[in-house]
């Protein structure tokens, strides 16, 4: 393990985290590169987490409510003195390199501001919901541009001297949402940079489930992130928000409406209709696809169609429901 140039502090949020907690806290004492610090920040657990960090030797500091990680990461940046933030997951494990290549990308930028990574391709938990959404996100940030439009806190480092500037993360956000996302726009606002490095890697351990995807998607991540788009009037064309994904919900959505029509009466032109609608949505995300079946197999490809038709749809509608919902209370608020 050696020492970096630039001191880095690591900080975790966590709220009854103690089943992978440990094993977030021992991965990165297995690091090749040692932070300076280690601060578990402890958003009112009553399963020990704090207990374990204590023993891991991290620093533990008591947020004393439940406030969300958006408040826990902002306390256990006030009391960092590295000059890199390293926000963690507390279910998210770091590889021996990480921390050196996200040393390294600064070290050689002086103008970065920010960079951040990606999960790899063996998530802890394998039922395939959690593969599934492992692997999504893994191919959606490998294929994201280079210079970033946004920030994530899974696996993220910010100067703390760009953070302080931009004054943190709004804490409003009390559930786990897009405060990571809100913060990125901010600093490209103030003409910050921020990278995506694809090759910065940790392992999830979270499980996941499909009414716990389905909240996290849509009310943690769709409804406030249209929120933030009305209120910076820009949709970046990047990660999630790219323009083949804009069309790819068009068409899932009418190929289902056509479908649907079609099953219903309307007659076999409708559902061939909504057929090519859905072989459109393919066509377009067929490099995903290729990478599914790379990793987990062609079935397991064929069994992530129809769920990323799902998202594509919910999405959809999750975003002109924030239309109607934030549209006209925006409109009002800049109108005074």
């Amino acid at each position: 393990m050696t020492t970096a140039a630039l001191a880095v502090s690591v900080i975790i949020p966590v709220r009854n985290g103690a089943r992978r907690l440990e094993r977030c806290l021992g991965a990165l004492r297995r690091s090749e590169v040692a932070p300076r610090q280690i601060i578990l920040v402890d958003d009112g657990s009553t399963d020990g987490s704090g207990e374990i960090g204590r023993r891991f030797g991290a620093t533990v500091i008591e947020t004393g409510r439940t406030a969300g990680p958006a408040r826990a990461r902002n306390l256990g940046a006030r009391a960092a003195v590295g000059d890199l933030l390293l926000f963690l997951d507390a279910d998210v494990y770091v590889h021996p390199d990480t921390i050196g290549r996200m040393l390294h990308r600064f070290e050689r930028d002086a103008g970065l501001a920010a960079v951040f990574g990606a999960y790899d391709e063996s998530p802890v938990e394998t039922n395939f919901l959690s593969r599934y959404k492992n692997l999504t996100h893994c191919f959606v940030h490998r294929s994201g541009r280079a210079e970033a439009s946004t920030f994530w806190t899974g696996c993220g480092a910010i100067r703390r001297q760009a953070f302080g500037d931009c004054g943190g993360f709004d804490e409003s956000y009390t559930r786990p949402s897009i405060e990571d996302i809100e913060l990125g726009s901010r600093l490209k606002r103030a003409g910050r940079r921020i990278a995506l490095d694809p090759g910065v890697r940790a392992t999830h351990g979270k499980r996941w489930t499909f009414w716990g995807l389905l909240r996290s998607d849509i009310f943690d991540r769709a409804l406030p992130w249209t929120a933030l788009i009305l209120r910076d009037r820009h949709a970046p064309d990047d990660l999630d928000l790219r323009f083949s994904h804009r069309v790819s919900a068009l068409l899932a959505c009418l190929g289902g409406g056509a479908i649907a029509a079609g099953l219903s009466g309307v007659g076999w032109r409708a559902v061939a209709a909504g057929g090519l609608a859905w072989a459109a949505v393919a066509a377009l995300n067929r490099s995903y696809y290729r990478f599914l079946a790379r990793r987990a197999g062609a079935l397991f490809a064929l069994r992530a169609f129809p769920m990323r038709l799902l998202y594509y749809v919910y999405s959809l509608a999750a975003f002109l429901a924030g239309l109607a919902w934030y549209g006209p209370r925006l409109f009002r608020r800049r109108a005074r």
